[in-house]
C-alpha cells in the first residue's frame, strides 16, 4: 500500500511539475517583450534582446505617452467596439445556432451546409467592401469596426449548434413546453444558463478577434480620431514618426527622431496592446468549469 501510495505521488508530482515548466516556457516570450521595452535602446543594439537588461530605460514608453490623448481615444475606440461587438456577436450566433440544434427545424440540414458553404468560399473583398460603404453607408462611423465582425465565423455557429444538441437534454425543453413557456424564455432561461462553458469559449474568441482588428479600421476609417489601438499601432511600427506629425518645429522633430528609440518602442506597443486582454482571460476562464454542472433534469 505504501508503495503504491508513493508510485502515485511521484507521478502526480511530475505531471505538476511538466505543466509548471509548460507554463513558465509559455510565460518567456511575454516576459522577454516587457524586459526589451523597458531596456535602454543602446544596450539593445549593443547586447540584443535579453531577459535582463543591462540598462533599464523607460524611454520607449515615454515617447509612446508624449501624446496621450490620441492613445486614450484609440483605446476608448477598442474598448467600445469590444464590448459592444462581442456581446452583439455573441447573441446573434446564440440566436443562430440554437434553431440549427432543434431537430423539428424545417430544412436544418440545408441551412447547415449553407453555413459551412461560407467557410469554403467567399464573395471577394471588392463586393464586401461595395456592399458595406456603397449600401450600409459605414465609411467613417464606429460602426464599420462592429457591424463587419458580428457573425465573426461559420464555425462559431456550428461548434455552438453541436454544443447545444448534445448537451442540452430534450425532456427539459419539453417540460418548459408542456408549462408554457415560449421559445425565448427557454433560451434566456434554460439554454443560455446551462451553455455557459460555449459562450464563454466563443465569448473569448469573438473579444480576441474586436481586440486585434485593425483590417476594418484601415479599409473603412479615415478620421484619427476614429483609430483604434491596433491600427494605432499598425500605423506606427509601419512609419515610426507618426507620433511626430503635431510638432511644429522641423527641427524639434528631427532632435527627437535622432535621439527615438525604435526596438524598445515596437516592443512597448506590443505591451500597450496586450496588456488589457490578459484581464478577460480571467473573466471568461471561470465559466468553463461551471454552467454544465448546474444540471437541470433531476432524479
Amino acid at each position: 500500500m505504501k508503495v503504491l501510495r508513493t508510485k502515485k505521488w511521484i507521478g502526480a508530482s511530475s505531471i505538476h511539475l511538466f505543466f509548471w515548466a509548460f507554463t513558465v516556457a509559455s510565460l518567456i516570450p511575454f516576459i522577454l517583450v516587457f524586459m526589451v521595452s523597458i531596456s535602454s535602446e543602446d544596450s539593445i543594439l549593443q547586447n540584443g534582446y535579453s531577459l535582463f537588461p543591462s540598462q533599464i530605460s523607460f524611454a520607449a514608453y515615454q515617447f509612446l505617452f508624449h501624446d496621450f490623448s490620441e492613445i486614450a481615444k484609440a483605446y476608448g475606440v477598442t474598448i467600445l467596439t469590444t464590448l459592444v461587438g462581442t456581446v452583439v456577436s455573441l447573441l446573434i450566433t446564440a440566436l443562430f445556432a440554437y434553431p440549427l440544434s432543434r431537430p423539428e427545424l424545417p430544412f436544418r440540414r440545408t441551412i447547415s451546409f449553407y453555413i459551412f458553404f461560407t467557410m469554403l468560399f467567399g464573395g471577394g473583398m471588392v463586393p464586401w467592401y461595395i456592399t458595406y460603404v456603397n449600401m450600409f453607408d459605414l465609411k467613417n462611423t464606429i460602426f464599420a469596426m462592429i457591424i463587419p465582425n458580428l457573425l465573426l465565423s461559420a464555425f462559431n455557429v456550428l461548434l455552438m449548434r453541436s454544443f447545444f444538441a448534445s448537451t442540452i437534454p430534450e425532456s427539459v425543453v419539453e417540460s418548459a413546453t408542456i408549462d408554457g413557456a415560449s421559445e425565448l424564455k427557454i433560451f434566456f432561461k434554460i439554454v443560455v444558463p446551462l451553455s455557459l462553458p460555449i459562450m464563454a469559449t466563443i465569448g473569448l474568441f469573438n473579444t480576441l478577434s474586436y481586440w486585434n482588428d485593425w483590417y476594418n479600421c484601415m479599409l473603412f476609417i479615415d478620421k484619427p480620431e476614429l483609430y483604434n489601438i491596433q491600427y494605432l499601432m499598425t500605423k506606427t511600427l509601419t512609419n515610426i514618426q507618426y507620433l511626430l506629425m503635431k510638432s511644429n518645429s522641423s527641427a524639434q522633430v528631427g532632435d527627437l527622431l535622432a535621439k527615438m528609440p525604435r526596438e524598445t518602442v515596437r516592443m512597448a506597443l506590443a505591451i500597450v496592446g496586450i496588456a488589457p486582454l490578459m484581464f478577460a482571460y480571467p473573466f471568461f476562464q471561470k465559466y468553463y468549469i461551471s454552467g454544465i454542472t448546474t444540471g437541470a433534469v433531476k432524479g
